[in-house]
């Protein structure tokens, strides 16, 4: 970890982000030999998930949950947030990867034949761009009718931080993923808080024994599909919507996994159903998911009328010279975890690798 430096010149390449997509390009970037700067607008290691409840958890268990060149250490059942940010820290210790922080990017330009990159710490010039920032900047909460006028609290999965500010509360949880039932899953578990599941369909716990390597597995080859024209929509969401680990199997053996049909608008006091169903509570959290986390590079341009990227494996059509990494399957299948991040992470600086042509700026010894 360094500080952030004053106009570097120009580099190989500048990797924005330095949660676990960063980390893992900053790895391949390495061995590759590349002159590379990751930018980490956090102040400490770890990304997102120095963000997250305490309870949550990974879907798989560590052996199957590690980035390239070293293994999570093993911890009893699916690994916690705790245990991913010392598994991060320490990543990055390993390997001394440049990473800058705290660096704020607030732009991407084009800059003749390479890419410039304004920060609050000043530009960067580098011959290729990472974009690696993730989701969870940017919570998505879908609008309901009444909302403004619910005098209870609103937060979304980002503002949620255990059960403790909730005592003595209904709470409302809305969504019917990971994120949901795990929140559901850690409320329900207090008895001094009253717990209220809505989804817009009936949630569906995959088997007992699918858990995130198996639903890594399942998206490669659907991916591999796709790409052949073969694809028959048998993927992830032919088995269910939701990893059981086991706090969630827990909360369905006290029978506190029992959802019910989404409202149709909030009032002043909770929320409401067409048939004039009414439902005091004082706390909504939105678990409603979240979208790309790519406002640094609107000069670009690159958002097709769908607000969609167009995509040839990492990198962004319009713009060779940028890769994007981590942000859900559209970037790779699993790229929004750990082990699909390493195996985008890896594809990225393959493709850097080659278009340089082994001509990089200051050679790196790989380590």
């Amino acid at each position: 970890m360094t500080s952030a430096p004053l106009h570097p010149g120009l580099v190989d390449v500048v990797v924005i982000g330095g949660g676990q997509a960063g980390l893992a390009a900053g790895f391949y970037l390495r061995r590759a030999g590349l002159d590379f700067a990751i930018l980490d607008a956090q102040d400490e290691p770890g990304g997102a998930w120095r963000h997250a409840w305490p309870s949550l958890r990974l879907f798989s268990p560590a052996q199957y949950s590690s980035l390239p060149g070293r293994p999570m250490p093993a911890t009893d059942g699916y690994p916690d947030a705790t245990h991913v940010i010392d598994y991060l820290a320490a990543y990055e210790k390993r390997y001394e990867l440049s990473v800058h922080r705290p660096v704020h990017v607030e732009a991407v330009h084009r800059d003749t034949e390479n890419l410039r990159v304004e920060t609050d710490h000043g530009p960067w010039t580098a011959r290729r761009v990472i974009s690696a920032t993730g989701t969870w900047w940017q919570p998505y909460l879908p609008h309901y009718p009444g909302q403004t006028a619910f005098r209870g609290r609103q937060v979304h999965t980002t503002g949620y931080h255990g059960p403790h500010a909730f005592h003595g509360q209904r709470v409302v949880v809305v969504g019917g993923g990971n994120s949901a039932a795990q929140i559901v899953a850690d409320l329900s578990a207090d008895p001094d808080i009253e717990t209220f599941w809505a989804t817009l369909r009936p949630p569906r716990l995959l088997p007992d024994h699918v858990d995130g390597r198996d639903l890594f597995e399942i998206a490669t080859r659907r991916r591999a599909a796709v790409l052949a024209g073969t694809d028959d929509d048998g993927g992830v969401a032919g088995l269910g919507d939701i990893v059981a680990v086991p706090p969630v199997r827990a909360a369905r053996e006290r029978g506190d996994l029992h959802a019910h049909p989404m409202f149709d608008r909030l009032t002043t006091t909770g929320i409401a159903w067409p048939d004039g169903t009414r439902l005091d509570c004082d706390t909504i959290i939105w678990c409603t998911g979240f979208r790309p986390a790519l406002r640094h590079l609107a000069p670009l341009g690159l958002r097709d009328p769908d607000g969609h990227i167009s995509m040839t494996g990492t990198h962004a059509d319009a713009k060779p010279r940028l890769h994007l990494i981590g942000y859900g399957d559209w970037t790779g299948p699993g790229s929004a975890t750990l082990i699909g991040s390493g195996i985008n992470a890896r594809d990225a600086a393959d493709t850097i690798t080659r278009e340089l042509d082994g001509r990089p700026i200051h050679h790196r010894n790989p380590r």
